[in-house]
């Protein structure tokens, strides 16, 4: 890298052998990015789009809050998001028509493409271009990596999986094409060394970064030179995003550390990821920090858990299966746990929105400059219903969304309104998107008391 006295590059990037660090926004670049300005002759600001999946439905009771329109008290469930409350909105009685016959497949398939899967059981698969890739072809064009595909679980499962269906609809969350599912990453070490390693095969990244004691070692000698060229400001910027990727990459080691020592692994959890849920899921959502400060990538999805999962949450004193636990047959105590398990979701994901929140970028945060969809295809789970469903809509659209609010229809509308409405305010404009009606303009309107 060649530092001059000109503005940086918003992609500069800090390379060692087999690494590559890109950097956060910072006040040096800030005349270089004078063509991402949010003005009414260019509205190409930079923006993210992200997604987050929860899986089998909700408890709706427990799930939807009491008021309309404003959104003053939360529900049960949705309480661990109070401290960013004014940065969410919730959406009430959104459905997907085209996950119907009632499956954990196409509740998981639809979610993002909001379209019929075939029903097969064989490679023969059809679905539907999901909503993220086609924001990665116009948002993700100039990132290294143009979307990023996360998940909790090893997703190993081939043939039928659920009713005849095959499993790539259970498995998959994004599709760049109606026959093309994009395979999500569990394993914090792959995303990492994805996010920060420089070409080449994956084995031959990871064998380079092995020989060091850390990632930040191999561009040293950059980062040094780039230091003296940086105002006060931004140097603490960039120390403090270095500080946040040396402490996942600890992690990261100290789980496999601890892995390694297990005698028995969890057989639906890949080796080398920290034993305890809640710890694997914060470092998969730090990783998306780090890919979105660094302009890595604007678009991603997370699948917090596989449809039909049989995970259980000892950490919040929920020992039966969750898949089981759906499958309540209106009892009371199984209801309540499955409830319980929707409230420790969200509060992984108020975490993450609030990691967003600190971050500083440009005039606000990355919370400020990101729209992030969270959910589940699926509504009531004892019935296999795909409505109603449980959806937040979390950031700020680079202050074109105001949250705080409740949004309740009293007849369904397609999931496909949000989809549509999303993609246009991240600069990707289409005149509809499958099943879609119209855009959900009231997320994006003064709030009328």
């Amino acid at each position: 890298m060649i530092v001059t006295k000109k503005a940086l590059p918003r992609r500069t990037f800090l390379r060692g052998t087999g690494a590559m660090l890109a950097l956060p926004l910072l006040d040096a670049m800030v005349p270089s990015l004078t063509a991402l300005a949010d003005t009414p002759a260019n509205p190409a600001r930079l923006r993210r789009l992200g997604f987050v999946y929860m899986p089998m439905g909700c408890d709706v009771t427990r799930w939807t809050p009491p008021g309309e329109n404003t959104l003053e008290e939360l529900s049960p469930s949705l309480s661990p998001l109070e401290p960013v409350k004014q940065h969410v909105s919730i959406i009430t009685n959104l459905e997907l028509r085209n996950a119907y016959p009632g499956t954990h497949a196409t509740s998981n398939a639809a979610f993002l493409s909001a379209a019929k899967a075939k029903r097969t059981e064989s490679n023969d698969y059809h679905l539907g271009t999901t909503v993220d890739q086609i924001a990665a072809q116009q948002i993700g064009r100039d990132t290294q990596l143009p979307s990023l595909e996360l998940a909790m679980d090893l997703l190993a499962m081939v043939g039928q999986c659920d009713n005849g269906y095959a499993c790539v609809y259970q498995n998959n969350l994004s599709w760049s094409s109606p026959t093309t599912p994009l395979p999500a990453e569990a394993h914090p070490r792959v995303v990492f060394e994805n996010l920060f390693g420089e070409g080449g095969k994956t084995a031959d990244r990871r064998n380079v970064l092995k020989k060091r004691a850390s990632l930040l070692d191999a561009v040293t000698e950059e980062l040094t030179r780039l230091q003296t060229t940086l105002g006060p400001a931004d140097r603490r910027r960039v120390e403090q995003y270095l500080q946040s990727v040396r402490d996942v990459e600890r992690r990261i080691q100290q789980a496999e550390t601890s892995a390694a020592e297990n005698p028995l692994p969890d057989r639906d959890r890949p080796s080398g990821v920290p034993a305890a849920y809640a710890d694997h899921a914060r470092l998969m959502f730090e990783l998306q920090v780090l890919a979105l400060q660094g302009d890595i990538t604007r678009v991603t999805t997370f699948q917090l858990a596989r449809e039909t999962s049989n995970r259980t949450y000892p950490e919040i004193g929920v020992s039966e299966p969750h898949h089981p636990l759906t499958h309540h047959g209106n009892d009371p105590a199984k209801i309540a746990q499955v409830a319980k398990i929707n409230q420790f979701h969200v509060s992984l994901f108020a975490e993450f929105l609030q990691q967003l929140q600190a971050t500083p970028e440009g005039d606000g945060t990355l919370l400020d400059h990101a729209l992030y969809l969270y959910g589940s295809g699926m509504g009531n789970p004892n019935v296999h219903d795909h409505t109603n469903l449980p959806i937040i809509v979390a950031g700020g659209a680079a202050g074109n969304m105001r949250g705080g609010r409740h949004i309740k229809y009293n007849d369904p509308k397609p999931l496909a309104n949000l989809h549509l409405t999303l993609l246009d305010k991240v600069g990707v404009r289409l005149n509809a998107f499958a099943d879609s009606q119209g855009k959900i303009d009231e997320l994006f309107e003064p709030l009328s008391v």
